[in-house]
């Protein structure tokens, strides 16, 4: 199929789809550069608008601004939506969940006042400037990450485990030992500064006065030195085990808009959709060719088997049957003489 005739077939929903998700197209990338100017800008008058002096002055201006922005970016999630063929998996997806979230401190401003100052969360819709400059590497990367931290989390949730028990045995222990004068008030103070302690972290807001509890103390930053390499240890092992996946791919998958594929991937991996938008699945035509020899062979049995039960009767097969009929109605009438001629003159 060539260019041409593919683009004439495009509906404007696949239009919509080839402008938005990918970025191999002039359309596409004008459009990707269009959004990231656009979030930037939004971005820059929310932390504007935080300022006393300017709001007093340009707060009407960066207000109405700030509501063109949504609206623009609630018209372009909408337009996701509707150019998927599973819109609820993207809306469940990284991106679709920021970029619904990049909306809502807007509309909820509406019903609680002060909620557009988490608007900010729009910046991290620049993360699509990854796929605009080619830099989906980078993007695999951080899912090599993402990977290597889901497969560890067993083993990062039991260390999280064990290090909460620690602080809680220490700090209820410090609690007993220590006066109230030093700030250890409740056991859950002393929880607080066992957690500092541990992490090494040492505000010094609260500190030990007796010799035991300095004692404690002591201990518990060398354990905090040695613990913190766990999970690090952890981590790495699940990095180094991951490290061999392929590099990824810019393109999106048109049933759910999912991005960051393997370049060998012919299936999303989320939905299974065919990704190659100018070829037929080779799924369909296979799945084709076996329906139609499934019926094939049906008619073949059914044929053998209408065979079999006229041999069953002692009929010669027949097209119509009214051979096999007159047949049965001679050998079943009463004034038919009988047949006794020998079988070696029959």
């Amino acid at each position: 199929m060539s260019s041409e005739s593919h683009e004439k077939k495009m509906t404007l929903r696949d239009r919509i789809f080839q402008i938005i998700f990918e970025s191999d197209t002039p359309a596409a990338k004008g459009f990707d550069i269009a959004l990231i100017i656009m979030i930037v800008v939004s971005v820059i008058i929310i932390l504007l608008d935080s300022v006393v002096s300017l709001k007093a002055r340009y707060g009407d201006a960066f207000v109405i601004a700030e509501w063109i922005f949504t609206v623009i970016f609630t018209i372009e999630y909408a337009l996701r939506l509707y150019c998927l063929d599973r819109p609820l998996r993207y809306a469940r997806s990284t991106y679709g969940i920021i970029d619904l979230l990049s909306l809502l401190p807007s509309w909820l401003s509406l019903i609680f006042p002060g909620t557009q100052a988490l608007l900010v969360i729009r910046v991290l819709r620049i993360m699509r400037l990854f796929r605009v400059l080619r830099l989906m590497e980078f993007v695999g990367e951080g899912n090599l990450l993402l990977e290597a931290l889901e497969r560890s989390r067993q083993k990062i949730l039991m260390f999280l485990m064990t290090v909460m028990s620690l602080v809680i045995v220490f700090g209820a222990l410090v609690y007993l030992i220590e006066p109230v004068e030093a700030g250890y008030t409740s056991i859950p103070k002393s929880i607080y500064w066992a957690v500092v302690t541990l992490t090494t972290v040492g505000y010094g807001d609260i500190s030990p006065i007796t010799p035991v509890g300095q004692f404690i103390s002591a201990m518990m930053m060398i354990l905090g030195y040695s613990i913190l390499a766990v999970p690090t240890g952890v981590f790495s092992a699940e990095v180094m085990r991951s490290i061999h996946r392929n590099h990824y791919s810019d393109e999106a998958c048109p049933g759910c808009g999912h991005e960051g594929h393997e370049r060998d991937a012919k299936y999303c991996r989320r939905c299974g959709t065919w990704l190659n938008e100018e070829a037929d699945d080779p799924r369909r035509k296979e799945l084709d060719a076996e329906i139609e020899e499934l019926q094939q062979q049906r008619e073949a049995l059914d044929e053998e088997t209408r065979r079999l039960e006229q041999e069953r009767d002692g009929t010669p097969p027949s097209h119509d049957g009214s051979d096999s009929q007159d047949v049965h109605d001679k050998r079943d009438s009463p004034d038919s003489p009988p047949n006794d001629t020998p079988s070696d003159q029959r």
